[in-house]
C-alpha cells in the first residue's frame, strides 16, 4: 500500500491551493476559523464556485455529477479545505443523504433531489436522534402511520443541526412496532414546509445556534418519499453513519486548528518568554502533533485501502474517536494559552469585553465549548469502542 502522493497527485494538490487562492474569500475564511457556523447565506455563494468547477460533490460517481476522482484525491481535496478554513460541501445533503439515495434510491428519488443537492438549491438536515434515542438510536420513537397512498409522522427529533435553515430532511421512523427494533424502521424524505413541522431552536453552551428540535404533528408524507424498503431503514442509516463517522474525524481541521494554535503560542507571553518555548506547553503540544500524525497515517491508509477497493469497517470508528479526542485537546490547550484572554466570551455580535489580547483570541472559547460534543454526536465515543471491540478485537 502506497501512502505517498503521486506526481498527478502532487499536481492535483496544487491546483486545488490555486482554485482556493483564487476563489476562498479572506472574509468567509475568518468566519469559518473564528465561528465554526457559516450560515447558508454564506455558503450559497462558495458552493456555487465549487459546482460550477465540477467540485461540489467529491465522492459522487460521474455519472449523478461527481468529479470522477480517486480516493486520494479526494483525501487531498478535504485536506487543502480545512487547511485554509474553507467551508466543506454541504455534510448532509452532499456528504450522507446523498449516497444512500445513489445506493438504495429508486430512479425518480435520484432524479428528482441529486440535482437540487449538487447545485445547492435545497439544504438538507438530518432526523435522527430523539430525546430518548441518542446512542441508542434503534429505540426511536417518532412514528409512521401507513395510510395508503402516505404516511401520517408524529414524534420529535432533537439536534438537529441546521433545520432552521433547511429545506428538507431525512428522517428515521418506526413503521413496524411490533418486530424487533431494528427491523421496524423506515428512511423518509420530508419537505420541511409540510404542515405540521415545527421547528424550535436550541442555544449551545458556546451562545451559538445551529441545533434544533423538530416536532412532527399530522405530518403527512407521500409514499415515494420512502427510500428503499419499508422497515429496511436500519440499513440505509448505518450505511449513511459510516461516511459521517469517518468525516467528524476532521483530519484536516485539526491541522489547520494545531497550526493556529502554534502561531498563538508565539504571540503569547509567558513572563518574558514567548509560550511557545515552555517546556510544559510544548510536551502537551508534541504529544497532540504526535497523535495528529499517526491519525493523519491512519486517515491515508484508508483511503489508500478505499483506493484498492477496500470496503471501510471499523476503521470508521477509529478515526471517529481518536479524531474527537484530538480535537477536544487541541481546544483545552488553546484555552490553557490563552489564560486570561480566555475569559472574554465571543457573542454572535461581539465579545462581552471589546477588542483585548491576540488578534487570533477570536472563536478559541466557542470551540472549545461546542467540541465537548465532538465525542458524542454522530455515536458516542463509548458506543464506537464497542463497535472495534467487536469488529477488530472479536469480542
Amino acid at each position: 500500500m502506497d501512502l505517498t502522493f503521486s506526481p498527478e497527485e502532487t499536481a492535483f494538490q496544487e491546483e486545488v491551493r490555486a482554485f482556493l487562492r483564487k476563489n476562498l474569500s479572506p472574509e468567509l475564511a475568518a468566519k469559518v476559523r473564528e465561528t465554526g457556523y457559516p450560515t447558508r447565506a454564506d455558503i450559497s455563494p462558495w458552493h456555487s464556485k465549487l459546482a460550477e468547477k465540477g467540485w461540489a460533490a467529491p465522492k459522487w460517481p460521474v455519472e449523478y455529477g461527481g468529479p470522477g476522482w480517486s480516493a486520494m484525491q479526494r483525501f487531498i481535496f478535504d485536506a487543502e479545505l480545512s487547511l485554509a478554513s474553507a467551508p466543506q460541501p454541504p455534510a448532509f445533503g452532499i456528504g450522507m443523504l446523498a449516497p444512500v439515495l445513489i445506493q438504495y434510491g429508486n430512479d425518480a428519488q435520484k432524479q428528482r433531489f441529486l440535482p437540487k443537492i449538487l447545485s445547492g438549491e435545497e439544504y438538507w438536515c438530518q432526523g435522527y436522534s430523539e430525546p430518548g434515542a441518542g446512542s441508542d438510536l434503534a429505540s426511536l420513537k417518532t412514528r409512521a402511520e401507513n395510510k395508503g397512498d402516505h404516511y401520517l409522522v408524529n414524534g420529535q427529533k432533537i439536534w438537529t443541526s441546521n433545520a432552521h435553515e433547511a429545506d428538507w430532511i431525512f428522517c428515521l421512523v418506526r413503521t413496524d412496532p411490533a418486530v424487533k427494533a431494528q427491523e421496524g424502521i423506515s428512511f423518509l424524505l420530508i419537505d420541511m414546509k409540510t404542515p405540521g413541522l415545527v421547528v424550535k431552536p436550541i442555544v449551545s453552551i458556546n451562545g451559538k445556534h445551529s441545533l434544533n428540535e423538530v416536532f412532527f404533528t399530522d405530518v403527512k408524507v407521500p409514499k415515494e418519499n420512502l427510500v428503499g424498503k419499508e422497515n429496511q431503514g436500519w440499513t440505509y442509516a448505518k450505511f449513511l453513519l459510516g461516511n459521517e463517522r469517518t468525516g467528524i474525524a476532521g483530519v484536516g481541521r485539526c491541522k489547520a486548528a494545531l497550526e493556529r494554535l502554534r502561531d498563538l503560542a508565539a504571540i503569547v507571553r509567558d513572563g518574558d518568554a514567548r509560550l511557545c518555548d515552555d517546556p510544559d506547553f510544548s510536551r502537551r503540544f508534541a504529544a497532540i502533533e504526535t497523535d495528529l500524525l499517526a491519525l493523519s497515517h491512519t486517515d491515508l491508509r484508508v483511503a489508500a485501502a478505499a483506493a484498492e477497493g477496500v470496503a471501510l469497517g471499523p476503521e470508521a470508528s477509529i478515526l471517529k474517536v481518536k479524531g474527537t479526542e484530538i480535537q477536544q485537546a487541541i481546544s483545552d490547550l488553546a484555552v490553557d494559552a490563552l489564560g486570561p484572554y480566555a475569559a472574554p466570551f465571543d457573542q454572535p455580535h461581539g465579545d462581552n469585553l471589546g477588542g483585548i489580547g491576540p488578534a487570533n483570541r477570536k472563536g478559541v472559547v466557542p470551540a472549545m465549548l461546542f467540541g465537548r460534543a465532538a465525542s458524542i454526536y454522530g455515536g458516542t465515543n463509548e458506543v464506537q469502542r464497542n463497535i472495534v471491540a467487536k469488529g477488530v478485537l472479536g469480542l
